[in-house]
């Protein structure tokens, strides 16, 4: 038999990874692949990142409160890194040509069971609003590996950005949106 020949059904092609992001490592494989969050939209290096990846970059540690519909007032103590540090380690493709450019990006932060918040760059950027939103990795000292990172935006009043168990965060100008 000739050994160039195969018998066996060609396979299909893997779909190409997304860059990883500067400083963070490769998901972890014990981790749910339901727990992963992935980063697109308007950004150098769109990015599947597991908690564990949050937890290997710089840390931020608040304690906030907040009052939620369901449960009343609820503060916690929550660690992760800065949503800002997340979102430019991937690379947002703000244009250098436009001086105030990240002003028109929207960030979208949507959770596994489809509650979406929204911030503009401008309430997370030092030059503008300055908001300290992160990344929860931990929650009161408990690591969110099975259930996967929650946005925190301290100073919030009512609970409805604090997304929990986030799929995704996309970020990109509003044009992009629609809003043009």
């Amino acid at each position: 038999m000739d050994k160039g020949i195969s018998s066996r059904p060609p396979q299909a092609a893997t779909p190409p990874r997304p860059a990883p992001v500067p400083g963070v490592r490769e998901p972890v494989a014990r981790e749910p692949a339901g727990t992963r969050l992935r980063l697109s939209g308007d950004l150098e290096r769109a990015a599947l990142l597991a908690v564990a990846d949050l937890r290997a970059m710089p840390q931020r540690t608040v304690e906030a409160g907040f009052a939620c519909g369901r449960l009343g007032e609820q503060r916690h103590v929550y660690t992760g890194p800065l949503l800002l540090d997340v979102l430019l380690a991937a690379g947002p493709r703000f244009d250098p040509v436009i001086g105030k450019d990240r002003v028109r990006f929207l960030i979208a932060v949507t959770g596994r069971d489809g509650h979406t918040a929204v911030m503009s760059w401008g309430e997370i950027d030092p030059r503008y609003g300055g908001a300290a939103a992160l990344l929860a990795a931990r929650v009161d000292g408990r690591d969110m590996d099975s259930d996967g990172p929650q946005l925190v935006v301290p100073g919030d009043a009512a609970g409805g950005r604090y997304v929990s168990r986030i799929a995704s965060i996309w970020t990109g100008p509003a044009t992009a949106a629609g809003a043009g």
